[in-house]
């Protein structure tokens, strides 16, 4: 399973509203894909689509699915928002992570 922060799940449920998104069918997609500097990087994606496959987990109000292939590099993984001086965006910490790279958007299993 993975955890949606509760600051996570307020900006997701901000830009759904920004988009004019339609809550009730909108998914969070939670995905990896081959790529990036250390050989997957992290997918996050609003969506109607959604498959028979996809685990389905409901956290803080938003719904999200998972593939099980990104599952198995995913679970345990908590996304979290930070709004920083620094910058701001979605942060993964995933214990399954061997190494990651210096912007924290890709990792190595």
């Amino acid at each position: 399973m993975m955890t949606l922060t509760e600051t996570a799940a307020r900006e997701i449920k901000t830009i759904i509203e920004q988009q004019e998104l339609d809550a009730e069918k909108i998914r969070l997609r939670l995905g990896v894909k081959g790529g990036g500097c250390s050989g997957f990087s992290y997918l996050l994606d609003l969506t109607e689509t959604q498959k028979d496959t996809d685990e389905v987990f409901e956290q803080h109000g938003v719904n999200i699915i998972c593939d099980p292939k990104s599952l198995l590099y995913l679970n345990g993984t908590t996304v979290d928002f930070k709004d920083e001086v620094m910058g701001r965006g979605f942060v993964f910490n995933n214990p399954n992570a061997t190494s990651t790279c210096g912007c924290g958007s890709s990792f190595q299993a």
